[in-house]
């Protein structure tokens, strides 16, 4: 283990959260130096979004109500010098395009350097259908996808359009193997257990030289994963993790065997082992409609915050 993770990253060593300079925007555009080199949270959404189709619960009746807001699907847009690469390319993409441009010193419309998607469910790459001729018509913006992710896209319609028309370029990703993307950045996926009906699922671990971030949005259980999520947790500054369920029975009317996840009741208690400065890694991402961790103010956030723990909100931003 220590020997694989000596490999995946390009440094190593944690300088802890406390480095971290976590901001919520307050100003429509951002005013960054030349080197800005930073992480920020696109969305927060399980794959359905918030509000869900056909839901008629208090939890997204409160958006029609104005109690709530509605969120997009979970991506995240790093950013350096001027340069943006998405994490998933959700239905949302649109809006976070736009969140992007934002971020970006110049007026001229930039398109991402690079979109990484993490498996082939729907909020996680269906986003690029806005890549085609129906809409933006956009010109080799460079796919990064495990072989049967890439196999998707290439030999199923309308995706396989994209390719064959150059609005994307597909490059091919493997497990545990670094993608460098230029002189302070690195990505390296890594394999999760999912259900894994038309591709392969990955998480991520994103470097500069001196943090590394873990991106895993979606995954089965812990415990069927090879990797040990705690030492992961320790490695790492910052985690960005599957949050999508807070707790067995909040789909009434389904099985939810046939969608697992990782209750953040089941993730409490794995992590309690860990001291207050791993805790204070943690960050739950990826919510369900049903979480209360999605809305503006509940009594389980405030009980993980009380915990150490944080909640991910779309605009927070992570210096690298």
């Amino acid at each position: 283990m220590k020997k694989n993770l000596a490999v995946l990253f390009l440094c190593i060593g944690c300088i802890g959260l406390s480095s971290f300079d976590l901001t919520i925007d307050a100003l429509p555009v951002a005013s960054f130096s030349k080197d800005s080199l930073c992480l920020k949270i696109l969305g927060i959404a399980q794959d359905g979004g918030y509000p869900q189709i056909g839901c008629t619960k208090a939890c997204c009746m409160a958006i029609k109500q104005g109690k709530e807001t509605r969120k997009n699907v979970v991506s995240l847009g790093l950013v350096n010098n001027n340069k943006y690469w998405l994490f998933e390319a959700t239905p949302d993409i649109s809006v976070q395009l736009d969140l992007m441009q934002k971020e970006l010193k110049t007026k001229k419309i930039q398109l991402p350097q690079g979109i990484f998607i993490s498996h082939a469910h729907m909020g996680h790459y269906t986003g690029l259908q806005f890549l085609g001729r129906e809409a933006l018509g956009a010109q080799e913006i460079p796919v990064y996808a495990m072989p049967k992710m890439e196999s998707f896209l290439k030999n199923n319609g309308p995706w396989s359009q994209l390719v064959q028309l150059n609005n994307i370029s597909l490059i091919p990703i493997q497990h545990k193997q670094s993608i460098v993307l230029d002189n302070q950045l690195s990505v390296t996926p890594i394999l999760v257990p999912h259900r894994d009906e038309f591709s392969e699922t990955i998480g991520f671990v994103i470097q500069s030289r001196s943090k590394k971030v873990l991106f895993i949005p979606d995954i089965d259980k812990w415990e069927k994963w090879e990797e040990q999520i705690v030492e992961m947790i320790k490695s790492v500054d910052l985690a960005l993790i599957d949050g999508t369920f807070f707790q067995n029975g909040e789909l009434p009317n389904r099985d939810m065997t046939e969608v697992p996840h990782p209750f953040v009741e089941e993730s409490l208690k794995k992590f309690a082992i860990l001291n207050p400065k791993d805790k204070s890694k943690i960050c739950f991402i990826h919510f369900n409609h049903t979480n209360p961790l999605i809305q503006k103010k509940s009594t389980q956030k405030d009980q993980l915050i009380k915990l150490g723990y944080q909640v991910a909100e779309e605009g927070m931003r992570f210096t690298l």
